[in-house]
């Protein structure tokens, strides 16, 4: 049998500088953000010909925008709604 070289364990270098941590940058006030455009219902909010479904959507399109606490209960109505609009499905 030849005799090959054994590669000697490799030697560690001198240590790296870790990358600097990202600037830190503020929360957004409540002023500097920008509430998504909720349509009015002037026939622009989707229609799924579901009466159910149609009806939460058209409740979430009246919500006041920037009331956080309407908007996230009529979002969770249709969370709610269109959950189970699909288990009805699976039956």
């Amino acid at each position: 049998m030849a005799d090959f070289p054994v590669p000697s364990a490799p030697r560690p270098g001198p240590p790296q500088p870790l990358p600097s941590p990202p600037a830190a940058t503020s929360a957004p006030t409540p002023a500097s953000v920008q509430m998504p455009s909720v349509p009015d219902d002037g026939g622009s909010t989707p229609q799924t010909g579901d009466l159910v479904v149609d009806a939460a959507l058209r409740d979430l399109a009246a919500v006041d925008p920037t009331d956080l606490d309407a908007v996230l209960a009529a979002g969770e109505s249709v969370h709610a709604t269109l959950t189970a609009r699909l288990s009805d499905l699976g039956s």
